[in-house]
């Protein structure tokens, strides 16, 4: 099996769960560093647009989004430690979801209250009229930062309860769950001063805490540096993967293989993906592109966050 190719940016806290998922399973990979803003001249092509980060790629293959990432982890890496032990699959896709949903705002709003006046004004612009729509600027938040504190602090109590009791959320080994309640707190205590902790409530020696290290420490498993223009020509050179875990019309909006159709995140960066539909399910979606230079391609999409339709 070849390596999977990570495309993703430091900052991103999003692509900081993908990095742990791989360390989680011990894997080798080849990480793509791309900017936190468009244009992404070699990428943007091979997702047909999709604008958002972190992408995962196998050859001719892409996977969009972290909920279609886990997954496609764990089929890549069978024999490794599971994101979904215990039979939590169900469970902690559906937790992960709903933290990352709820949570994401609130948490912007703690962030840039410590460090506002350190990120770009072009980020900040390009947030507000292509991805969140919304002035993320320290100025612009500091109006509901108490709000954003009491929310965020809330969510923690409650996550602090479930882990007084085990090491992580499904018992005693790490799920996709733990990941996508993690990478919010480890965005803010990366980047935020150490009061942070106490603002949020977190003491030292909490639960929250010791489960935030034992995280840490699984590491991001063995990455190799790529190129944007090497992960390109490889998609390039590669044939789309044979999609063998879905019924090509097994969608349940009775959506056949081979309709045109077109997929967009239904909550930010709403940027429509058009393709040929490969197959479906509850869960999944694929959809075949062809890009005059990469060529065919597969792109991967979660249901869950992302409206399906005929185009």
């Amino acid at each position: 099996m070849n390596s999977p190719i990570l495309h993703h940016y430091e900052f991103s806290s999003f692509s900081q769960k993908v990095r742990t998922a791989l360390g989680l399973k011990a894997a080798a990979w080849r990480s793509v560093d791309i900017p936190g803003l468009p244009p992404r001249p070699l990428l943007s092509p091979l997702t047909g647009g999709y604008r958002r980060v972190p992408v995962l790629q196998m050859g001719a293959d892409f996977y969009c989004d972290t909920n279609i990432i886990l997954p496609a982890l764990e089929r890549l890496f069978p024999d490794s430690p599971s994101l979904y032990p215990k039979g939590s699959e169900g469970a902690a896709q559906g937790l992960g979801f709903a933290w990352e949903r709820q949570m994401w705002i609130p948490t912007i709003g703690v962030l840039v209250h410590f460090i506002g006046e350190h990120i770009p004004p072009d980020f900040i612009k390009d947030r507000k009229e292509s991805y969140l729509m919304i002035d993320i600027s320290r100025e612009a938040m500091a109006p509901r930062f108490d709000e954003h504190v009491q929310f965020v602090r809330a969510q923690f109590s409650w996550l602090k309860k479930a882990l007084s009791a085990r090491p992580f959320l499904f018992g005693d080994l790490p799920s996709a769950a733990d990941l996508a309640c993690w990478q919010t707190l480890f965005l803010l205590r990366k980047n935020c001063p150490p009061e942070v902790d106490a603002l949020l409530g977190l003491a030292a020696n909490s639960p929250l805490l010791n489960w935030y290290d034992r995280i840490v420490a699984l590491g991001q498993g063995s990455p190799t540096a790529m190129t944007a223009e090497e992960a390109f020509d490889a998609a390039c050179i590669a044939k789309p993967a044979q999609v063998t875990h879905l019924d090509p019309n097994g969608d349940p909006g009775g959506l056949k293989a081979g309709t045109r159709v077109v997929i967009t995140p239904d909550d930010n960066a709403r940027v429509p993906v058009t393709g040929t539909l490969v197959a479906a399910s509850d869960d999944e979606a694929v959809l075949h592109l062809n890009d005059p230079r990469g060529g065919d391609l597969q792109v991967h999409f979660p249901r869950m966050g992302f409206e399906l339709r005929a185009a």
